[in-house]
């Protein structure tokens, strides 16, 4: 079994990992401090089991982050770790592909719970939010853009990240190793599949996944 941490705390990144071992002492446990690491580790083990994925560490840009894992590699569950764990985050969290929501308000035991829960491919959210999470009515919009993402291939959703990130088309070519033609015909797949015409309405779209920070607005 193979585990990716992917958070920006190292020691909560420390804590996670003793859960880990305390429920799958055999797992082999990867770390990542951004975004950037994280794609990158799964680039190198796509086979990896679950990656538990924090809401707000560099480059994830909040949901997108969720969204383009989930796209790139499917058969890899995703659980989301996060102290911005309102009943609204999660919900819209769970619609665009989590397996769960773990809170690190979360004690150790809990922890170690939430860990067996998903590592079972069962669904864990934090048990005092339970029923607000249930009872709270999940987002059209967000159903309808999961949705369409769900719609594109591993590199269209490549493709869409490194739009979202703001290069142009030869960056994009230069990035992924292909010719510029081939990144014009992903971008017209995509918008097609998106019901957007441009760039502009595209981006307008993925700013919608962005979530700010609890914690700067608090540092501000």
């Amino acid at each position: 079994m193979r585990l990716l941490l992917a958070d920006d705390h190292p020691l909560f990144r420390l804590a996670l990992a003793q859960a880990v071992r305390a429920v799958a002492p055999d797992a082999a446990i990867a770390e990542a401090g951004t975004f950037a690491e994280a794609r990158a580790r799964l680039g190198a083990e796509p086979d990896t089991d679950l990656v538990l994925l924090d809401l707000h560490m560099p480059g994830s840009r909040g949901l997108m982050g969720l969204a383009t894992l989930r796209g790139e590699y499917p058969a890899v569950a995703i659980a989301m770790i996060s102290a911005h764990d309102d009943a609204a985050t999660i919900r819209r969290a769970l619609a665009y592909g989590a397996a769960g929501f773990i809170s690190k308000r979360a004690g150790f035991d809990e922890l170690c719970e939430a860990l067996r829960a998903v590592l079972s491919a069962q669904a864990w959210l934090p048990p005092s939010l339970r029923g607000t999470v249930a009872a709270t009515p999940a987002d059209v919009e967000d159903r309808a853009l999961a949705a369409r993402l769900a719609c594109l291939s591993p590199q269209q959703m490549r493709v869409l990240g490194l739009v979202a990130e703001g290069l142009l088309n030869k960056q994009i070519a230069d990035r992924l190793d292909v010719q510029e033609r081939t990144v014009k015909a992903h971008l017209t797949a995509i918008f097609e599949r998106l019901g957007v015409r441009n760039r502009t309405q595209a981006g307008v779209l993925l700013r919608s996944l962005e979530l700010a920070d609890p914690a700067n607005a608090i540092d501000a």
